[in-house]
């Protein structure tokens, strides 16, 4: 397959493109209009008020140190999924820059000025508006001009929580190992940041008199931005569906369902961290999801069954270079101790304690190697050291603790987890520059996301999981060196997913159910 360009990349995605620059700004834009709102009064509040500002200032300060990620978390439980707990989110990092500028600016005003002024016999509010606003416009500006620069950046995490804009680009690049992806979000979102920052840099140095003709336009500029967000990401279908990132980009995801079952489903781009509990709580009817995933007996969800066969066999096995293999003469034979333990329902019932019942994944992987009769006590080894990597879900972290359990009990060699490495790209780079020495990977990733086949080969290999296992261990091993050790016996294929009680009372059972079914309205 051959290679495509970045500007062809950008010629064939310009509407996607543009209508996330569009939601960008708006998230931006309609965070900052908010922020600025609450942040100036609250400024100048404890300008007046000093006993005040440490407590607020320390309120605001503690919020923006959360990490973004964590912070859309927690506001999904009070706001759902979209764009509300995505400004609320953003308009929270917003607020100390703001209110700090204020605080300073104010704070910062000659005490001679201010006295001349009362001199003069203006009063608190007119020495506000007339004096004290005037001088520390610079600073505040500064303030805000800062809050647009954080916004920008902390908006690409918006399309976790299905609130659209550059982020899905970014986060559906890192998935697919797609660097024109990647860097089509990357560049505009940089770009905004950069343009947006000399803007107001502009602003920074016009008199007041100047910002004051202008004080409606700015505002109004910022409201109509986020209106046109609102209307551009609002859905347009009677059922609500939220795929992936890497869902999205990928022939045996949306792309597959175009072109096979010529089905769009108008999807939200949205996390795999919450569809599930969205799809449950029905803020989405149709969801991107995994096979074995524990949360969809949580959650009484129904996998509809693929009749078209676009999604492939998807066998976890163990990737490894044959270099490391040498290295680690012990390292094959302890792995291949799970090999074939594992079926679908096996798999589901580990995912099942993990996503619902809360249990470490430590605590499930001692009980399913006790289980197996395969744990020993760790020997505590002194030799050299094992590297795993996972991706950033649950079912990851319980494999790379089982293996990290195998490795410590059978073998002298210790071990260093690297979890969470996010998507397919960041872990298979980290593998080849030797940042890992081995993580669990899926055929059906390994040779539609890697090694990218033509579609011909892609249909002949997919036959059976044998058939596609033999072709991505032999492509692996001539293209990079790479081994894929003996699976372990589970499938976790993507799926397409709904409330078992919405998919009966709609009679769809399979994905052409569900293409009829949105035809006919």
């Amino acid at each position: 397959m051959s290679e495509q360009s970045f500007w062809q990349f950008i010629t064939e995605q310009h509407e996607k493109l543009l209508t996330q620059v569009v939601q960008h700004l708006g998230l931006t834009f309609l965070s900052l209009f908010l922020a600025i709102i609450i942040g100036v009064p609250l400024g100048i509040l404890i300008a007046r008020k000093r006993k005040l500002s440490g407590s607020v200032l320390g309120i605001a300060g503690i919020l923006q140190t959360i990490p973004s990620i964590a912070l859309l978390g927690f506001m999904i439980p009070a706001f759902g999924i979209g764009a509300t707990p995505a400004i609320v989110a953003l308009l929270i990092y917003a607020l100390l820059p703001i209110i700090r500028n204020t605080y300073t600016g104010i704070t910062e005003v000659d005490p001679a000025v201010t006295e001349a002024a009362k001199a003069m016999g203006m009063n608190r509010t007119q020495r506000l508006f007339k004096v004290e606003l005037p001088l520390a416009m610079p600073v505040i500006i500064a303030g805000i001009r800062t809050a647009a620069v954080i916004n920008v950046g902390v908006a690409t995490l918006a399309s976790f929580v299905a609130a659209g804009g550059l982020g899905e680009f970014i986060f559906g690049g890192i998935s697919l190992n797609n660097t024109n992806m990647i860097l089509a979000g990357a560049i505009p979102a940089a770009l905004l940041a950069v343009v947006l920052d000399q803007t107001i840099a502009v602003l920074q140095k016009l008199s007041y008199k100047s910002v004051k003709k202008i004080q409606y336009i700015v505002p109004a500029l910022l409201v109509i931005m986020g209106v046109i967000y609102l209307l551009t990401s609002a859905p347009d279908h009677k059922l609500k569906a939220g795929f992936t990132p890497e869902f999205m980009g990928r022939q045996d995801g949306d792309l597959g369902l175009r072109s096979v079952y010529g089905l769009d489903a108008h999807p939200l781009v949205v996390s795999d961290a919450i569809m599930y509990k969205a799809a449950y709580e029905k803020e989405l009817d149709l969801i991107s999801g995994y096979s074995t995933d524990g949360r969809i007996k949580a959650f009484d969800l129904y996998v509809l069954n693929d009749d078209k066969k676009i999604f492939p066999p998807y066998f976890a096995a163990p990737v490894i270079k044959t270099k490391t293999l040498a290295k680690f003469p012990e390292l094959e034979k302890t792995l291949d101790l799970v090999s074939g333990k594992f079926n679908d329902s096996i798999m589901t019932d580990l995912n099942y304690k993990a996503d619902y019942l809360k249990e470490s994944p430590e605590k499930i992987a001692r009980d399913f190697l006790v289980k197996m009769n395969l744990y020993k006590d760790p020997r505590k080894g002194n030799s050299q050291t094992i590297k795993i990597g996972s991706k950033i879900f649950g079912e990851q972290y319980i494999l790379t603790e089982i293996y990290k359990m195998l490795i410590e009990g059978y073998t002298d060699y210790k071990v260093e987890t690297k979890t969470g490495l996010g998507g397919t790209k960041i872990c298979f780079d980290a593998l080849m520059n030797d940042a890992i020495d081995f993580y669990p990977e899926y055929t059906g990733t390994g040779l539609l996301v890697l090694l990218k086949p033509s579609a011909k080969t892609v249909e002949e290999v997919s036959k059976s999981p044998e058939k596609t296992f033999d072709y991505v261990n032999m492509e692996f091993r001539k293209q990079y060196g790479i081994e894929w050790l003996k699976p372990l016996g589970f499938n976790n294929a993507y799926a397409l997913m709904m409330r078992r009680q919405q998919a009966r009372e709609l009679k769809i059972k399979n994905i052409s159910d569900l293409k009829n079914y949105l035809d006919s309205k």
